[in-house]
């Protein structure tokens, strides 16, 4: 069975009384352990793909069905809690709480994710943090981080509760080539090493390099496929 299946999936926004169509039926498969970027120019649909996988939104018509669940079909709370122990999100704005350090940020993250502080929670912590390189800094907020580093934050908060999927939107957008290189190498890796499934949305050349599977969106379709 797919990860992630979506088929003949719509969404139609409502202007006033005017219908702006997002998404206009996109068929996808997504299997467990791939590497999948979307690309396109701004206003394809990328961002909606992304919500829509992500259960932040439904689509207007169509299904789309994640770990075996029609999102269609379930509650705020259900989605809620797909949400929570399926899929994890990275941003191109890291969305990180200011007043935490980076140990509480992901501590934070694992909490919601597994309720009541469990054993072990300190160690798994600390553990995702060393392996993105920020094991020296773990009391550090982040206002005395620089980007990337913001943004290792991000991946390790994304990746402590062990999710299915990861989804990320323009995660190397505020990043210089270098920094951003280092963060998708994390990436790379932990999707090697966990089958992390990654679903990336991009402008950047960059990210497109690092993923077995290109899709190209166009005015609401996919209009390309590449598997490397």
């Amino acid at each position: 069975m797919s990860l992630l299946v979506l088929k003949e999936v719509e969404k139609i926004y409502q202007e006033g009384k005017i219908e702006v169509p997002a998404l206009r039926g996109i068929d996808l498969e997504v299997q467990e352990g791939e590497f999948t970027t979307i690309f396109g120019p701004s206003g394809s649909g990328k961002t909606t793909l992304l919500n829509l996988v992500g259960a932040l939104d439904k689509p207007t018509r169509g299904q789309v069905t994640i770990n075996g669940e029609n999102i269609g079909e379930l509650s705020k709370n259900e989605l809620a809690l797909l949400r929570r122990h399926n899929i994890g999100f990275i941003f191109q704005s890291y969305n990180l709480i200011p007043v935490l350090t980076a140990f509480e940020n992901v501590e934070f993250a694992l909490r919601i994710a597994e309720g009541k502080k469990k054993k072990g929670a300190r160690e798994k912590v600390i553990q995702i943090l060393t392996q993105v390189g920020l094991g020296d800094m773990l009391n550090r907020r982040p206002n005395e981080l620089s980007g990337g580093q913001k943004q290792r934050v991000a991946v390790a908060r994304a990746l402590v509760k062990e999710p299915r999927i990861v989804l990320a939107d323009e995660p190397t957008a505020n990043l210089d080539s270098d920094t951003g290189k280092e963060v998708l190498k994390i990436m790379a890796d932990m999707n090697r090493e966990l089958k992390t499934t990654f679903i990336f949305s991009t402008h950047d050349p960059m990210v497109m390099e690092y993923a077995n599977r290109l899709l190209e969106l166009h005015d609401g379709l996919i209009t390309r496929e590449e598997k490397r």
